[in-house]
């Protein structure tokens, strides 16, 4: 007996209306491509939502970016034209310099270190300009700028920094208060923070390393750092020098805070620093060679300015090291992070002894190294000795209390 195959209206509503396997999945398939799509499409807005979101809420900054560019194949993001401006604390008004800006920062997963097995992050910040305003306000200055912003890092990059880059950057000091205004810059910056989470696992007492370059004036910055980031306390070996800059650019900065010209001369820097379990020992030594002040003309100035000039260009000219024609000062550094202390008299013995026995080699002295960093009392200088007796008791008693 055959079976009866003719459909009935209803089974061939259902056959009709039940779609095959594979067309289901292609739905599905293309409806998780079509959100992905779309989820691409407005993450740069979400996400550029949520970094003027967390600019807006910093403490006496407001912040603003442009611009956002997703890239998800490498993960990484790049914040275009962000600008931050300092706030005025009585007016409540946005400074017209910035404080920071950059054209371009690229936040991005360091790659070489997930192959390590870990996940973290590196940035690269591209020609930023980084401005210290000195206020108008009585007892405000370069130190009212410096905000920690490292939580702002933090938002902004979930993973922990390894890798910190600038490239081309800008630092100025900028006083408008003075007659002439002051702008003293250091430009074209590269700089590279490497290992700043030691994810090579090194077995270095200093594993993270900091190397940076600049230009000042027609000089050469350089600046050496070993670290140990993952230390609660700061612990370093550091080294810088600045070579060569040119002080006949800086006149506008010896008007207004000394009142003085220079006609020639070249200025050079050296330092040392190295710090471990809260002490730190260092010495920073200034180098002037070829040294020539200005002389006073009628139409330059004033009686006033007369005596200033001849007292500038006499006192340099009494601590000049005459057979090499340059002004040295050694200014050791040491103690606690608490409590900082530059020895004043031992800086004097120094411009005495290099004025009249010898002249200081212009280099890194090398003699500054974490193994010996202690915060010990200070021998006294001969100079101390004989002038410094009754500050010292008085100093020694405000300690004791």
């Amino acid at each position: 007996m055959k079976k009866d195959t003719t459909l009935t209206p209803e089974k061939k509503h259902a056959v009709s209306t039940k779609p095959p396997k594979r067309r289901r999945l292609f739905i599905i398939l293309g409806s998780i491509l079509v959100l992905l799509i779309a989820l691409r499409l407005a993450l740069p807005y979400i996400v550029l939502k949520y970094v003027n979101k967390t600019l807006s809420e910093m403490e006496q900054y407001y912040g603003h970016v442009e611009d956002i560019d997703i890239a998800l194949i490498r993960g990484a993001y790049v914040i275009n034209d962000i600008k931050i401006e300092k706030i005025n604390s009585e007016t409540k008004q946005r400074d017209t310099i910035p404080f920071f800006k950059s054209p371009e920062i690229d936040l991005s997963v360091e790659w070489k270190s997930v192959f390590k097995g870990s996940v973290v992050g590196e940035i690269y910040v591209n020609e930023p300009v980084l401005n210290f305003v000195k206020g108008k306000h009585k007892g405000e200055d370069i130190k009212a700028d410096t905000a920690d912003f490292r939580d702002l890092i933090k938002d902004l990059m979930p993973l922990k920094v390894n890798h910190f880059e600038i490239n081309n950057g800008q630092i100025h000091y900028i006083d408008q208060n003075t007659n002439p205004l002051v702008d003293v810059s250091m430009k074209s910056i590269n700089a590279v923070a490497e290992n700043l989470t030691n994810v090579n696992d090194s077995t270095k007492l200093l594993p993270g390393k900091i190397r940076a370059t600049g230009d000042v004036y027609e000089g050469k910055f350089e600046l050496n750092v070993n670290l140990d980031p993952l230390k609660k306390q700061p612990t370093f070996d550091l080294n810088a020098r600045l070579t060569d800059m040119n002080m006949v650019l800086l006149n506008n900065f010896f008007r207004a805070y000394g009142r003085f010209d220079v006609n020639k001369g070249t200025f050079g820097l050296y330092t040392e620093f190295a710090a471990k379990d809260g002490a730190f020992n260092g010495y920073v030594k200034p180098l002037i060679k070829d040294l020539d002040i200005v002389e006073f003309n009628k139409e330059e100035g004033n009686l006033g300015q007369i005596l200033w000039e001849t007292l500038i260009g006499t006192v340099a000219e009494i601590f000049t090291n005459h057979p090499k024609d340059q002004l040295a000062t050694k200014l050791p550094i040491q103690g606690r992070f608490e409590n900082p202390d530059v020895n004043l008299w031992t800086a004097i013995t120094y411009v005495l002894r290099n004025a009249f026995v010898n002249a200081l080699k212009p280099s890194v002295d090398n003699t500054i190294s974490i193994g010996n960093v202690q915060a010990e009392p200070e021998k006294k200088t001969f100079l101390q000795k004989i002038f410094g007796g009754k500050k010292d008791k008085k100093d020694k008693k405000k300690d004791k209390k």
